[in-house]
Order: C-alpha cells, then structure tokens, then sequence
C-alpha cells in the first residue's frame, strides 16, 4: 500500500484567503485508490454548491468549487482528470496527450464520494477501483488541484505545485506523486 499526505498550494496570482488551507491524503492498495481533501478556514467566504438529492455527471464543474486530480500511467502521454462537486456532482475525461483529445470516459459511469461540511471544515472522500481505466502494476502519477470560487465572484487555484505562467493543472510536470 502506497499512502501519502499532501497540502495544496494556491497560484501565486490567484485570489487567495490568508486562513484557507487544504490538506488531504492519497493512498493506492493494489487498484483501490483513495483520495481525501480537508478544506479548511472560514467557508462562509466560498461558494459551495449545497449537497444534491441527485448528484449526477455534469460538465464545467471546474466553473465552480471544484475538487480534482489527474491520473497518469508513468511514460505515458494520456491521462484523466476527475471533477468532484461539492454538490455530489462528478465526471472524469480522458485526454489523449496535453488537452488533445478531450473525452467523457466511459468506462466509468458512476463516481460515488462522501462530503462532509462543518463550519470551518469541508471534507471530501473518494475511494474507487481503478481496474477499468487502469492496470494494477502500472505506476501512476498524480496531480491534485482544488478550484475555489469565492462569493463575491472571485476565484483561486490550488494544486501540489504550479509549473506554469499561468494556472495549468493539465501540465505533466504538475503530477509530481506517484502511486
């Protein structure tokens, strides 16, 4: 079993509130992958979505307060990225090479997470088989990011590490664990 912690860390340009953190762990036990954030300070500054009767997948997600993280197999061109809604909303892409051939993956068709929001703490769990998209010997490597809307309208991008100019979760260089 392969377990890490992780903290994120907002875009040097971005929005950012000085008491928001966001911690979390990440963890591979043959092809049960697990992940969990904890986002924490004064929540009522961030947007967040109330939890949904019905949670389904939607697109955009990124578009709100969203979780995410992206999968790679090692030396491999194609990845995934998983969207996580505070909401219970979800998907997951495929993508062929560095934002080339963005698709729905249709090997998943149902992403069920845990979100527990407190006052000054939201938690977000999610534990799923990776048998379908991947193999279990292969090594992966991971990037985790969180979009955070605030309610005013402004927003902040949060991730293990920003390689780019700009705020590009899609950069191979930004999926720096493996797994």
């Amino acid at each position: 079993m392969n377990n890490q912690i992780f903290s994120l860390q907002p875009f040097p340009s971005s929005e950012s509130l000085a008491n928001l953190e966001i911690t979390g762990d990440i963890s591979r036990n043959i092809n049960q992958f697990s992940i969990s954030y904890n986002l924490i300070g004064d929540l009522n500054q961030i947007a967040i979505a109330p939890p949904s009767n019905t949670p389904s997948r939607q697109h955009q997600l990124w578009e709100n307060t969203c979780f995410e993280f992206f999968l790679s197999i090692k030396n491999s061109q194609q990845y995934w990225e998983f969207n996580l809604s505070p909401a219970g909303h979800w998907n997951v892409y495929r993508f062929d090479g560095y934002r080339q051939g963005m698709r729905e993956e249709a090997a998943l068709t149902i992403l069920a997470f845990n979100v527990t929001n407190q006052p000054n703490k939201l938690v977000l769990t999610l534990n799923i088989d990776l048998d379908k998209i991947i193999s279990p010997e292969k090594i992966i490597e991971v990037a985790i990011t969180t979009v955070i809307q605030y309610k005013d309208g402004g927003f902040s991008y949060w991730g293990l590490t920003h390689r780019g100019a700009e705020a590009d979760f899609h950069l191979r260089d930004s999926f720096i664990l493996e797994l």
